[in-house]
């Protein structure tokens, strides 16, 4: 039954990041095709601030790998085991170290770690200063999550809808959590969020629950989305996207189902409304932005939930989810454009092509910089002049 799932779960993200549709009717199946670009006057100048290459391009099904930032520098890998530390103002390397292993999640940066997950359910911390392996330790199954921590333990979410609780120092097992688990699922899983007392984290039946860090004991769980419809199809509600923590609100959204606001200390409900995404919140400025699955970019206030506007222009273009650079909303796609959006009424201010391979890793903001890592496997900072 796991190899059925997984196998199903392979197929069907397949078809979703390929942004593939078709109408039924008299005629032969018919591709839905991407929106075309449209052309606008930029209001803003963007500019390649710098760029290195940190490993093999991405697999063709599937990326899950991104870059994580501390003050000092850009921590980035290649899917073949090359993980690499970049200085965040120059680019230039500080450190690269071979793992020689099938990395599949990550990179996660936490209390001077840098962390990666394989495809054979290995879990990898490696010092933040100089890229030497602290320890490894095996999990239940494939890593697609960015693992994470806060000092004292390493978080770690696998693909069969398990929670690790694992030594910051040693990496040894502290507790466990296995979720609830669908037929079907999107392939992808939200990182956790992590602070000093608390593991949040959403799993595949649209949960959000969090946790005691220290020992596993709940604190709280909620639903951000109840699963609908006749068939398993219509019925999937996974928490794909990481969670977004601002003060002590929660934003998460899921697939086929809602983007919510919920209180961190006690999980009540503040808002929902009805939305669809694979990908991570944004939040700027009291707003909060997504990507929705269809690639509709939408603004809601985050006291509220209320819809502000919605930007559908790139539609099935298979964009990252949004992040903030200097005062724009930005977005990548498939076909490699950076598209900077307006936070007030989401019209277009900016493009600029990153690479030809395309961008399917998430956006990292970083004070006023964009870190991009495209599909060939180079990470670019990006700047507003």
């Amino acid at each position: 039954m796991r190899s059925l799932r997984l196998l199903i779960t392979l197929v069907l993200s397949s078809l979703l990041l390929a942004g593939c549709s078709w109408f039924g009717g008299d005629d032969d199946d018919a591709a839905i095709e991407p929106a075309e670009l449209v052309k606008f006057d930029p209001e803003v100048k963007v500019k390649r601030q710098w760029s290195a290459k940190v490993g093999a391009g991405a697999r063709e099904y599937f990326s899950s790998l991104r870059p994580a930032a501390s003050a000092e520098a850009i921590f980035a890998a290649g899917f073949e085991g090359k993980v690499t530390a970049l200085n965040v103002q120059t680019g230039k390397r500080i450190w690269s170290t071979e793992l020689e292993a099938p990395l599949s999640g990550g990179v996660g940066y936490g209390a001077n770690l840098v962390m990666v997950g394989t495809t054979d359910a290995e879990v990898y911390a490696l010092n933040a200063n100089d890229g030497s392996v602290a320890w490894s330790a095996v999990v239940s199954s494939e890593i697609l999550s960015s693992p994470q921590s806060n000092g004292e333990v390493v978080i770690v979410q696998t693909i069969d809808n398990k929670l690790f609780a694992l030594d910051a120092d040693s990496g040894e097992q502290i507790w466990q959590h296995s979720g609830d688990s669908p037929i079907l699922t999107v392939r992808g899983i939200g990182e956790a969020i992590v602070t000093d007392n608390m593991v949040i984290s959403g799993f595949d039946s649209g949960k959000l629950i969090a946790f005691n860090a220290e020992n596993g004991a709940l604190i709280w769980e909620g639903r951000m989305a109840l699963p609908k419809g006749r068939t398993e199809l219509e019925r999937m509600v996974d928490i794909d996207g990481a969670p977004l923590l601002v003060g002590d609100v929660i934003y998460a959204v899921t697939y086929q189902g809602r983007l919510g606001a919920v209180s961190r200390g006690t999980g009540r409900n503040l808002w929902f409304q009805d939305s669809s995404s694979h990908t991570s919140p944004a939040h700027s400025d009291g707003q909060v932005y997504i990507s929705e699955a269809e690639d509709t970019v939408r603004a809601f206030n985050a006291g509220s939930g209320q819809p502000i506007w919605s930007n559908d222009q790139l539609f099935l273009r298979r964009l990252t989810g949004p992040a903030k650079l200097a005062g724009t909303i930005a977005v990548a796609d498939a076909e490699g454009y950076l598209h900077l959006l307006d936070p007030q009424d989401g019209h277009f201010v900016g493009r600029v092509k990153v690479d030809g391979s395309g961008v399917s890793a998430p956006l990292l903001s970083v004070g006023n910089s964009l870190i991009v890592q495209s599909n060939n496997g180079a990470v670019s900072a990006y700047k507003i002049q």
